[in-house]
């Protein structure tokens, strides 16, 4: 297959399994979890450092230089790194998804090739007969 049908692919694989939502959605609760967290936690003194917790809480990085200290921000980092970790699942799972599908592709197309090679025997040239012969041996193992 060619790149662009494996865009194609991809891109529907996304679509059809709604990650577009669940990355908004996921987006909203970052940015507002990095909002409270700039009001809540002392040791935060403006809404970038807050959005640098929050990106070092969602990737596991967890440097260690910004750490919450009340109990409301470590309920929101737990939160937080939760949801982080199953947006990670959903976006592995599709693209997972994706290449099973388009491995499913090329095997449907190679079959339907090998098919109209088998039922039209008669029109190939002797080394297509041979190179046909050679696919069979390796499909079997020999």
């Amino acid at each position: 297959m060619n790149r662009k049908k494996n865009l194609i692919i991809l891109r529907q694989a996304f679509k059809g399994a709604g990650v577009g939502a669940v990355f908004k959605g996921y987006l909203g609760c970052f940015l507002v979890i990095a909002l409270l967290i700039w009001f809540l936690e002392p040791s935060i003194g403006n809404f970038f450092d807050s959005i640098w917790y929050c990106f070092a809480v969602a990737t596991t990085i967890g440097f260690g230089d910004i750490s919450a200290a009340t109990v409301i921000g470590r309920i929101l980092t737990i939160v937080l790194s939760i949801y982080s970790l199953a947006v990670v699942a959903v976006f592995t799972a599709v693209i997972t998804s994706y290449f099973m599908d388009a491995a499913k592709a090329r095997a449907s197309e190679s079959a339907r090739e090998f098919m109209y090679e088998i039922e039209h025997l008669q029109d190939l040239s002797k080394e297509e007969l041979q190179a046909l012969s050679e696919r069979v041996r390796r499909f079997a193992g020999k």
